[in-house]
């Protein structure tokens, strides 16, 4: 779809250190950095552990580490419940616990979170506490349920709560009402790390470590899979989150990452010493995704859980083939919803604001990463259901700028109360559980929302430039520079420039990849490579043209021990 470009305001100059390049000063400063501080990514700056119930909690873990009761953790199935489980269980038996173990609900025949019937599979382990990590905040009735079989639960999320709060003996959620942490923007195995952190700080002061002859757990052993977790589950990298990130980066560029995690990696073909924060999101995060969305989690936390470097890298192999499996699946999936868009499209004669999608034949486990796929090539909010069984289907949303997706649920909700049957989620991405029969009526009315909510204008699909370079600028020192400013994420993204360039070669590699060799002058004289992924083969490539406006992301093409700067196309017209 057509796109525009439009580039980043420029902002009054910032307090910043004299020796920060000017380009850097100006790319910080349109991602909302106003003091050097921001920049600092040392754990002195994290945020203080202000959680409402962090006690409670704390002091109901401690008793259970001192009389080694048996405790399970029950995770989400993706890779920030899988990160969050590992963490969990990692930590606390290197503080002590013997009796610790996990229990992640398989997505196709449980749902998601603590429900009834995972509290009735996790009782015949006889645990004496739940944990739940990345989920529970919704689980009122799991939590009772529990509760009436003499379980304890210790709920630890990030999600935003409903209406109602489960009844659990203690809850830790930035989002819940009262609570004063002030970074809201923590994923699950961020919350899971400060409550470990607190824990031992607990047993330290109550002489645990001491009495019991246990090596205090040095904490930031854990921040790997706090980083990974934390990009995987793309939330936004405030501050508190980008050092958070910034540490567990550089333990794994170290080589001091988790045997599963160098597995990982090494499978992944990405070599430590050179991770970012895109590769955690984009080659590790889909890895570990893959097996809740095709098979069972649990051989992911067991990959995360690995002590074997030789067992990991099995377990490592197997996340990959799943990956790959996952890949051909979506493929299929994606060229149906799209020939589905099109024709709902020539039906009404023009796109629904709010775009709903339903086959019965599609894989539930890999419909959110369709709904992605939707919403980024139509730039509409997105919803993609897939049959549930029982007359029951469930909805992936994923959505764009201006539209809280979970708050579009609720709204439609309160309007139409029998239309759904439970929601949850974020700003940008939501699941729900409706009526198969509801479908039609249901996407009538979230069509209708997203009309309520947005403009002609927000559906006008931008991309945010941070401006044109020189000649000059393209160079492998701008480029390492960029690599190693900052974890980039989720609302504080890498830089992205643009400008228009003379087209100099152009051919398809991988069969639908477009290759570049561009020149910002038309003499030719400085060549650049660039590369587009998945063009428009009804466009490109075509000798016909000469002149082409790029927004880019700055790259090294590494061939035969020589680098080269590459450009990584966003968004690519001919002029």
């Amino acid at each position: 779809m057509q796109k525009t470009i439009k580039r980043r305001e420029a902002t009054e100059h910032l307090p910043f250190p004299n020796e920060l390049p000017g380009l850097l000063q100006r790319i910080y400063a349109a991602r909302g950095v106003t003091r050097p501080e921001e920049l600092q990514h040392h754990f002195a700056h994290l945020a203080r552990p202000a959680f409402k119930g962090l006690s409670e909690a704390v002091s109901l873990l401690a008793d259970a580490v001192v009389a080694q009761a048996r405790v399970l953790v029950i995770g989400d199935f993706d890779a920030d419940g899988a990160t969050s489980s590992a963490l969990a269980v990692l930590a606390l038996r290197a503080m002590g616990l013997s009796s610790v173990d996990f229990l992640v609900p398989n997505r196709f025949e449980y749902g998601y979170g603590l429900t009834p019937e995972i509290v009735a599979v996790a009782a015949a382990q006889h645990p004496d506490l739940i944990i739940t990590v990345d989920n529970g905040i919704s689980s009122v009735e799991g939590v009772r349920a529990a509760r009436e079989l003499g379980i304890a639960v210790v709920v630890t999320d990030h999600h935003l709560p409903g209406a109602e709060l489960p009844e659990a003996d203690a809850i830790v959620n930035p989002n819940q009402p009262g609570c004063e942490f002030p970074s809201k923007n923590l994923a699950g195995v961020g919350v899971i790390f400060y409550v470990m952190n607190a824990l031992r700080a607990e047993l330290r002061q109550m002489g645990w470590f001491t009495e019991s002859g246990i090596t205090e757990p040095n904490m930031a052993s854990f921040l790997d899979l706090v980083a990974l977790g934390t990009v995987a589950d793309v939330v936004p990298l405030d501050h508190n989150n980008r050092i958070l990130v910034a540490q567990g980066l550089q333990r794994m560029r170290a080589g001091q990452a988790r045997p599963g995690i160098m597995a990982m990696l090494e499978v992944a073909g990405k070599a430590p010493h050179r991770l970012t924060a895109s590769d955690l999101g984009f080659a590790l995060g889909p890895r570990l995704n893959a097996a809740g969305r095709l098979d069972d989690m649990s051989l992911g936390i067991q990959c995360l859980l690995c002590d074997s470097p030789t067992l990991a890298r099995e377990m490592a192999l197997q996340l990959d083939e799943l990956n790959r499996d996952r890949k051909a699946i979506e493929s299929g999936m994606q060229q149906e919803a799209l020939s589905m868009v099109n024709s709902l499209a020539e039906k009404s004669e023009q796109l629904a604001w709010g775009v709903c999608l339903f086959d019965e034949t599609w894989h539930q486990g890999v419909i959110g990463i369709l709904a992605s796929r939707i919403k980024d090539r139509y730039h509409r909010p997105t919803i993609v259901f897939a049959d549930a069984g029982d007359g029951q289907i469930k909805g992936s949303a994923r959505s764009i700028p201006g539209l809280h997706i979970r708050d579009a649920l609720d709204a439609i909700a309160a309007r139409n109360p029998h239309l759904i049957q439970k929601f949850g989620g974020h700003a940008m991405a939501a699941g729900l559980s409706i009526a198969r029969g509801y479908f039609d009526e249901f996407s009538r009315a979230f069509d209708a929302e997203v009309r309520r909510q947005l403009t002609e204008t927000d559906l006008a699909a931008q991309i945010l430039s941070d401006g044109e370079l020189s000649a000059a600028d393209f160079s492998l020192e701008l480029v390492e520079l960029l690599r190693t400013a900052a974890p980039w994420g989720q609302h504080f993204p890498e830089p992205i420039f643009d400008g228009e360039f003379f087209i100099q070669q152009q051919r398809l590699v991988g069969e639908k990849h477009l290759k570049l060799v561009l020149s910002p002058e038309e003499s030719g004289q400085t060549l650049i490579d660039a590369i587009a992924f998945n063009v428009d083969l009804n466009q490109w490539p075509d000798a016909s043209r000469r002149r082409v406006r790029l927004a880019y992301r700055l790259d090294v093409n590494e061939y035969r021990g020589r680098k080269t700067v590459q450009l990584m196309v966003e968004y690519l017209e001919a002029i």
